[in-house]
């Protein structure tokens, strides 16, 4: 089978690694990649919303499935791009449909979703620009910390957790008002804030059947101790050591089998990852958002875990028979530790040399991101630049040797956090 990978970050770079090792693929093409991907597979210099250019590749290489990676791409509706296409009636497409994307795509459909099928998740109320008035309302009637989430799609950095009621109201005027987040921001969802530990949990669904992917805790802000701006991500450990049998036939019975029911109550067809964001409160666990694709730092800790081959696990999802696998995970720990260009979130800049990146091996693996190829040398050209995973018996020891690894690189003006994993 030929595969292409749509997106050019470390999720994608790990699902090329991943594919690479198929018995199943033949040819591995990414659109557009990046020079961690080069490695693997055939990058083609096409963004990820260009479905006409997609499609005259598609059909140039006989590309026979393809995988989405970001979030994007799904809500702008790519898999029905290619379902209501005659000449791509025969590839398959791994990822949810513009309606079921809509759960990633709009916080306030997925929160109406989670309360019409019963799953816990905290209470909200949804506000517009005609609405501020009410909303700041709303907040007045809530206790600090205060939760503002943009409606739409904002990068993983549309969030914010206020202490300061007037600075809230602030806020959502700069949201609604103003535009602080773009077209994300014409809607805003405010939430009971839900103290607790996050955690994130990861199905691949044809419909009918599911796997449950091993689970992963990311790490979001900028700054040791989970200080400073959000992110998309600094880091992540696999498996999460405080998710116990018990917990975890929680998360199945009150949140993913609901879920997986709500679709089909709501005649809602999914097939793909979908990213189930949790929050453990107290020993009870709650939704915090969906994503209707595989996370990013996690996929660099979760599928190294996966002892399956994807490309057969790919194919069950396009023949609707992935009731017939089995999930095989190693018995072991992993950790990602994600370097960053200096300045990230905010202005970084690009194109610094990176020295170091032939030093991988089989139990320290660098997942590039923000990289390009220029004349032979691999530069930055993002604000997440690579990460490191690596394994060990426990989360602790894993740790060190992504540590170890990621002081073997380096590139101007480089940052990363040093405590990944070490709250567990």
């Amino acid at each position: 089978m030929n595969f292409l990978i749509i997106g050019s970050g470390g999720r994608e770079h790990t699902f090329c690694w991943k594919l690479a090792q198929s018995k199943v693929c033949d040819h591995l093409f990414v659109a557009p990649g990046n020079a961690g991907t080069s490695r693997l597979a055939s990058n083609l210099p096409i963004t990820e919303n260009d479905f006409k250019e997609l499609k005259k590749e598609v059909l140039f290489y006989n590309i026979n499935l393809v995988v989405v990676g970001p979030e994007a791409p799904l809500v702008n509706g790519i898999h029905d791009f290619f379902l209501n296409d005659p000449d791509l009636a025969d590839v398959a497409v791994v990822g949810p449909q513009k309606q079921a994307a809509q759960l990633e795509g709009s916080k306030d459909f997925a929160k109406e979703f989670m309360i019409r099928h019963g799953i816990p998740t905290a209470k909200h109320a949804t506000f517009t620009p005609e609405t501020l008035a009410e909303g700041n309302a709303y907040l007045e009637n809530q206790t600090s910390p205060y939760v503002l989430k943009a409606d739409g799609l904002a990068g993983g950095k549309g969030v914010l957790i206020i202490q300061d009621l007037q600075e809230a109201k602030k806020e959502l005027k700069k949201m609604l008002i103003e535009g602080s987040f773009g077209e994300a921001s014409k809607q805003v969802v405010i939430e009971e804030f839900l103290d607790g530990i996050e955690l994130s949990c990861f199905i691949l669904t044809d419909g009918e059947g599911h796997l449950v992917l091993p689970m992963a805790k990311d790490y979001k802000r900028i700054g040791e101790g989970d200080k400073g701006p959000n992110t998309g991500g600094m880091g992540a450990v696999s498996p999460v050591t405080f998710v116990t049998p018990a917990f975890e036939k929680k998360i199945k019975d009150k949140i993913i089998e609901p879920t997986l029911e709500g679709f089909k109550k709501d005649n809602i067809s999914y097939q793909g990852f979908l990213f189930i964001g949790l929050i453990k409160v107290g020993d009870e666990p709650k939704v915090i958002e969906y994503n209707v694709r595989m996370g990013d730092p996690e996929t660099q800790v979760v599928l190294p875990l996966l002892l399956n081959d994807l490309g057969v696990l790919f194919s069950a999802v396009a023949n609707k028979t992935l009731k017939e696998e089995k999930i095989e995970i190693a018995k072991k720990s992993a950790v990602t530790v994600v370097a960053v260009s200096g300045g990230y979130p905010a202005d970084y800049e690009k194109g610094k040399v990176i020295e170091g990146l032939n030093t991988d091996s089989k139990e320290n693996i660098i997942f590039q991101a923000g990289t390009r190829l220029e004349q032979e040398k691999v530069q930055t050209n993002g604000g997440r630049v690579l990460a490191v995973t690596s394994f060990g018996r426990n989360h602790r020891e894993a740790a060190k040797a992504s540590y170890t690894q990621l002081n073997k690189i380096s590139f101007e003006g480089m940052y990363f956090r040093k405590d990944i994993g070490n709250d567990l």
